[in-house]
């Protein structure tokens, strides 16, 4: 028998190894301990796609109310404060929810295709001249923060410093098992910005998601400041960071498997296809909390109320009992409807249809301008995070055509 099968699973999400190959452990974890336990950092977890996916849609017994991390500054009665409805239960997550819905419409994402095309060629067209280029650094890295500021109307000279900021806020270092003073800092910093920037829409509004939150109203119901911030918040952290990752390991693994990205670079309008297997294979959103209200029974093993509860959604998303050839990166497999990585039930992404439109703008468009490309292994740094998995640099070399 080798060690693997003798010693029990080890799973610490903030080990450096774990991040750079989840994917052995999680196996191992599906495979093995199902409900696992880790007593010293205090999280039980699940990793197989059908407990993941019941999970998502039990918020009743599985509380969101202390938050979705596992980091102790970041879980806890105050997450809503930074993770808006995401750290909320009902009726308050649905009376949140539905108000800043008002704001934040299908419609005015649609509106903005024209402009993430604009943003997209704004730094890609740059980047490709120079035949050599950090991928993250200058383009994964500035598209979303800059939707998401051009969304909230934050003015452009700004943009940059606030990408900045956010980087900061979801970096872990090696060995920390909570929010390192930078982050800390990081975070004060941007919620100050955005406070001047709510006070200064009540001023003066215009026609900006801020302004817009600020006027949705239900049955005489509206955001307070606190509210508005608190989502605001939410889109850097969630909004910003998953989608900057979600394109960075696209690229990433469509170096390694040049033969399934072929047929995208001949035809970029199969872009979503290569959207869709990153989502799937290696997403950026891997692991969200929640809270056990009640006692729950799970392979035999009772996880007491009050407890710690991960779903290990990148495992789900590699389940061989739900998707075939789990582990093999084939674009333009049948897997959307079973994906795991926007979540599920109440907490569902409501967001899901921004990331999707600008990962699929931003791939398209590379695909029409290359006709090849590669990454520079020796160069790449990997973002370290409970939460969040992808690169903080990406050196490629491409192949204009």
């Amino acid at each position: 028998m080798t060690e693997a099968l003798i010693t029990p699973v080890v799973f610490n999400p903030y080990d450096y190894d774990f991040h750079d190959d989840p994917y052995p452990t999680y196996k191992r974890l599906r495979e093995e301990s199902p409900i696992y336990h880790n007593p010293d950092i205090g999280f039980w977890a699940l990793s197989r796609h059908g407990d993941v996916a019941d999970a998502f849609k039990d918020s009743r017994r599985l509380s969101s109310a202390n938050g979705v991390s596992l980091d102790p500054a970041a879980y806890g009665p105050h997450a809503h404060l930074v993770m808006s409805f995401l750290a909320m239960d009902d009726p308050r997550h649905m009376r949140l929810r539905q108000l800043v819905s008002r704001g934040f419409t299908p419609r005015r994402v649609a509106e903005l295709e024209g402009r993430i095309l604009e943003l997209t060629d704004q730094h890609l067209e740059p980047a490709l001249a120079a035949g050599e280029f950090d991928w993250i650094a200058e383009v994964a890295g500035k598209l979303p923060m800059d939707v998401i500021s051009e969304l909230m109307g934050v003015p452009e000279p700004d943009r940059a410093e606030l990408r900045r900021m956010a980087d900061l806020v979801v970096h872990r270092e090696d060995g920390v098992q909570d929010v390192p003073q930078a982050a800390v800092e990081s975070s004060i910093s941007l919620m100050g910005y955005y406070r001047d920037m709510i006070a200064e829409r009540r001023r003066s509004a215009t026609e900006d998601l801020t302004s817009a939150l600020l006027e949705a109203e239900i049955d005489g119901d509206r955001l307070t400041d606190a509210e508005i911030l608190g989502f605001m918040f939410l889109m850097v952290v969630a909004g910003n960071e998953t989608t900057t990752k979600l394109l960075g390991n696209a690229l990433y693994w469509g170096s390694r498997h040049p033969g399934q990205v072929a047929p995208v670079l001949a035809d970029p309008d199969r872009a979503p296809d290569w959207v869709e297997e990153t989502l799937r294979y290696d997403t950026s959103s891997q692991i969200v909390a929640r809270t056990t209200a009640v006692d729950l029974e799970y392979y035999g093993q009772t996880v007491p109320a009050g407890e710690k509860m991960l779903l290990l959604i990148g495992s789900a998303n590699r389940d061989s009992e739900v998707f075939e050839e789990a582990d093999e990166f084939q674009i333009g497999r049948n897997s959307t409807n079973k994906l795991a990585s926007f979540g599920g039930g109440v907490h569902f992404c409501l967001g899901a249809h921004l990331a999707r439109l600008e990962a699929n703008i931003a791939l398209a468009e590379f695909a029409r301008k290359v006709s090849g490309f590669e990454v520079d292994e020796s160069g790449i740094e990997r973002v370290h995070s409970t939460n969040v998995r992808g690169f903080a640099a990406l050196p490629l070399k491409v192949q204009v055509r």
